[in-house]
Parts: structure tokens; sequence; C-alpha cells
């Protein structure tokens, strides 16, 4: 079957991988659409070290092919958003209803894939730039299938970042004031989370003037091209910065913008090593730096709550494809999305 894979060395699109058929507790999804997201592409810039050879992908949405023993809440022909925990459920973090926290579901690369009669490893548990992938049961949720799937494989990675980040994380509450550094594919998420929630007003920061309208059609009601100029709206600070660049002088002024008793929340991912710096005395106003890992999400809980939203017409998921591609032009896909010419590119596989 068709993936894309990536050897240490470049990615490319492979015809002759396999799957192994679903174990007990294990569901085997034919993958429709799989959003591109930078942490793909940090994959291959090595920001995020992984083993390889590796089928990429971490942001997807198909049909159950197949399930495996003790399997129950889906069955074939369900249509599926995918997430990438893979949490146990069992420990005292699932069991609080934190499964982000989940130790399980960290840093443990399983390897449900061959080529040539060599193992493959998965990214982020899921892998959905493959015609098949293998997720464990928990991963599989349910969706209706009316949503398009090109739209609802977005569910999985950037929404539930972006929207779980404001709603869950940061628990903005209505009428506070929000910043968002960088519109991206998270930004965007973050920008309609914040008009969810009700908070205003909501300033979208970026260095692209074009990307305005857009910023503004998911929820901003300023915009700025520098960080600078959030000071002209908001002369006190923010009670919510999120930088969702990934850059370390962007955390500092995150921090910086930040009101008495604000938030920042880091959403942006850095390489390993990179370090921000900040005055501590700054933070003495009871302000807050936040670490997020992903969206503090519930996926069998939030994934049918934002497909409800979207069905309501209140979440935006069709307006974040700026363009689909067939898994044959990844290449193309992927430049696009490193020079930021799309919101969320979406591969879709025949």
């Amino acid at each position: 079957m068709r993936g894309v894979l990536f050897d240490g060395e470049r990615a490319r699109v492979v015809d002759d991988l396999v799957v192994r058929d679903p174990g007990p507790g294990e569901v085997l999804v034919r993958i429709a659409a799989a959003g591109l997201c930078h942490s793909d592409l940090s994959v291959i810039d090595g920001t995020i070290p992984f083993p390889v050879p590796v089928v990429l992908g971490h942001e997807g949405a198909g049909i159950v092919e197949a399930v495996g023993a003790g399997v129950t809440h889906v069955v074939p022909g369900d249509h599926v958003a995918l997430s990438t925990l893979a949490n146990c459920g069992t420990c005292a973090d699932c069991d609080r209803g934190r499964p982000t926290m989940c130790r399980r579901s960290i840093g443990r690369p399983g390897t449900p894939f061959t080529r040539g009669g060599r193992p493959v490893h998965q990214f982020a548990s899921t892998s959905v730039f493959a015609e098949r992938t293998l997720v464990r049961a928990v991963q599989a949720v349910r969706i209706p299938s009316g949503i398009p799937l090109d739209s609802a494989a977005l569910i999985g990675c950037g929404v539930l970042t972006g929207v779980g980040a404001v709603l869950n994380r940061a628990k903005v509450g209505r009428g506070e004031t929000v910043v968002v550094i960088g519109t991206g594919g998270i930004g965007l998420n973050v920008l309609q989370g914040a008009r969810l929630a009700g908070a205003s007003p909501i300033v979208a920061v970026d260095v692209r003037a074009d990307k305005e309208p857009l910023a503004r059609r998911f929820g901003a009601t300023h915009f700025v091209t520098s960080a600078d100029a959030v000071r002209e709206v908001l002369p006190g600070g923010a009670d919510h910065v999120f930088e969702c660049v990934g850059h370390v002088g962007l955390v500092r002024k995150a921090i910086d913008l930040l009101d008495r008793h604000g938030q920042a929340v880091l959403l942006g991912m850095t390489a390993p090593a990179d370090e921000a710096a900040f005055p501590p005395a700054s933070m003495f106003l009871d302000k807050s730096v936040l670490g997020c890992r992903y969206g503090s999400s519930r996926p069998q809980h939030d994934i049918p709550l934002y497909a409800g939203l979207y069905r309501e017409g209140r979440l935006l998921l069709d307006e974040l494809v700026t363009q689909t591609y067939p898994v044959e032009d990844f290449a193309k896909a992927a430049d696009d999305a490193h020079h930021g010419r799309a919101a969320r590119g979406v591969l879709v596989f025949a």
C-alpha cells in the first residue's frame, strides 16, 4: 500500500508498505484524508527526534475496516476521526480525566508496518499518511457520516489542540481578552476557541498581512502584524496570550504582553534544547506560563463535541482546508506548508 515514509534523510511516497491485522483492542482504519501539520515537518527537519524509518502523519479520518477482539464502540463501516492519544485508560491520570498526562501514551512508538520484511515505526501512534493504519481502540472516535472526511481529519490534532487549549487548559472566560501569536492551523483554532468562549477583544498577530481575512473569519476582532502593536489595542495587556509559532523570542513576547493575573499558553513546538529567557520579577503579579499537551483534551468526549458544533455551524472545519492534494503530491503539500501558503493542506487517498 501507499504511504509517506521518512528514512532519516528524506520523505517520499512509497507503494510497498504492509500493515498487520488488528489484534485485541485494536482498530484497522482505511484513511480517507490526512492533514499536513508542522509537527510532521518537524520530524523531517529534526526538530522532533523520532526513530526511522517512520510513516508520517498524525491528523486523519477514515473508515473502519476491521476491529480486534474486545472492540465494541466502533464497527466496520463507521466513520472515525483519529486521536494521537493512545492512552491506557487505567492509570491514575486517565482515571482523573487527564488522558494527555498518561505516561503510557508518551514515547513508545510501535511498529505495525513493515516494508520489505523490515519493521517501520508509527509516528504519534497514528501514521495517517498511509492508505491504512492500525490504532488502539481508544484512538478511533466515531463521527457522523455526514461530515466530510477531509474536514473531519483536522479535528484530531489542530482542532483538539487549538480549541482545547482555550476551553480546557486556559479556561478562557466570557469577556476576557485574548492574544494569539501566529495564525497557522493551530492559531486559527485558538481564535475560534476564543470566539466560542466569548472572549473579547481577540487580537491575532501574524507578520503576513494577507492572513487577516481568514483570522477574522475564525474569530479575531483585531489583526496586527507585530506583537508590539498589541498594546495599541490592549494598553494594559491581555488576560491570555497563546504562542502558536514555536519561537523562543515569541515566548518572551507572550509573557511581556500579559496583564496582571494573565497567563501565557505555549503551543508552538520548539527544538528540545531551545531555551527561553524572561525576568522572573515580571511574574509576581500573579502571571502564569502554561504548557499544554494536545489541548488538555479528552478525545472520546471532545471529538464528538466538536463534530456537533460543526454540524450546528458554530465550529469551522471546511474553512481550514486550504487545498487538498493526492498523496503522490506530498512534496508540493509539504513545500506549501513550509512556506505558509496553506492554513492546512490535506492529503487525500483515492
